[in-house]
């Protein structure tokens, strides 16, 4: 049976570091039938000389503040004519040669609106980071558990379910997040495949960790289905952040990185007090959004 051809959507900004990796992995997979569309939001370190040595079909060019992620994503699905896409971050280096071919399988199900395949963090990442992709992508993930959790870093589309309704080109943050959720409630399934793997992790410092938190619980307020009380400082912030610390310290301890620990309870405090922040803040404008 002759493979079905796709489209891979590579998103990158002075990743130069990432791609020298990233490239030849893809030129590497078993499944060849594929071509390579490229965003590049004006990088300086190189990568635009990576990307266009890798003669990508499409390569598109912008400035850092024209960068919009639902825009981009929206682009790379009307410049692919291919039924299933992938998306694959910069940063994000496939492990083996067996990446592609099943997030391409995955997506051959009507039902199945989006995939989205594991990662691994790098061998630098810090101890709050790396817990956090136990907890996502792990053997015992704790995501699937979870009401919805879907990461667009590695991960794939399928076109009829996007031509219904694309993503959300206002979002800065979570455009992934809310255009799965609403997949699912149309009737769609995502779909979790370990078996496609990628090498990617940030070391946000506290306050960046603040302001990513921040964005994602702005973005979230938008979808919430309870009420603002629902994020509060007793609960949200207060009891939230303990619980986190503890848990963090029993993985530091079982990992043997207990001297790390000082640092997650200071990255830990940020997060919660941006999800608390960005969370209100979000709720007060969308309700006028919503109101107009």
């Amino acid at each position: 049976m002759a493979e079905p051809p796709v489209s891979i959507i590579l998103r990158s900004f002075n990743e130069a570091w990432a791609l020298r990796d990233t490239l030849p992995a893809l030129a590497a997979q078993n499944h060849r039938n594929w071509d390579l569309i490229a965003f590049d939001s004006g990088s300086s370190d190189g990568s635009v000389d990576l990307i266009r040595a890798a003669k990508p079909k499409h390569f598109v060019q912008m400035l850092p503040h024209e960068y919009r992620p639902g825009r981009v994503l929206n682009q790379g699905m009307e410049l692919s004519r291919h039924e299933r896409v992938i998306f694959l971050n910069a940063d994000a280096t496939p492990q083996g040669s067996g990446w592609l071919g099943p997030l391409v399988s995955e997506l051959a199900d009507p039902q199945v609106a989006a995939v989205f395949g594991r990662q691994i963090p790098r061998p630098n990442c810090g101890a709050a980071f790396a817990r956090d992709y136990e907890r996502c992508f792990g053997e015992r993930r704790e995501s699937a558990k979870w009401d919805h959790f879907f990461s667009m870093v590695s991960s794939g589309l399928r076109r009829d379910a996007w031509v219904r309704r694309g993503f959300r080109e206002t979002m800065q943050y979570s455009e992934d997040d809310e255009y799965t959720r609403w997949c699912r409630t149309e009737g769609y399934r995502i779909s979790y495949c370990p078996e496609s793997v990628v090498m990617h992790s940030h070391n946000y410092t506290p306050r960046q960790a603040y302001k990513r938190s921040f964005g994602e619980a702005w973005a979230l307020a938008d979808v919430w289905r309870g009420t603002p009380k629902d994020f509060n400082v007793s609960r949200s912030l207060l009891l939230g952040w303990l619980r986190e610390i503890s848990g963090d310290l029993r993985y530091c301890g079982r990992t043997g990185r207990l001297n790390e620990w000082p640092r997650v309870v200071a990255i830990r405090w940020q997060q919660r007090l941006g999800r608390l922040h960005g969370f209100h803040a979000g709720w007060q404008m969308h309700q006028v959004d919503h109101a107009l």
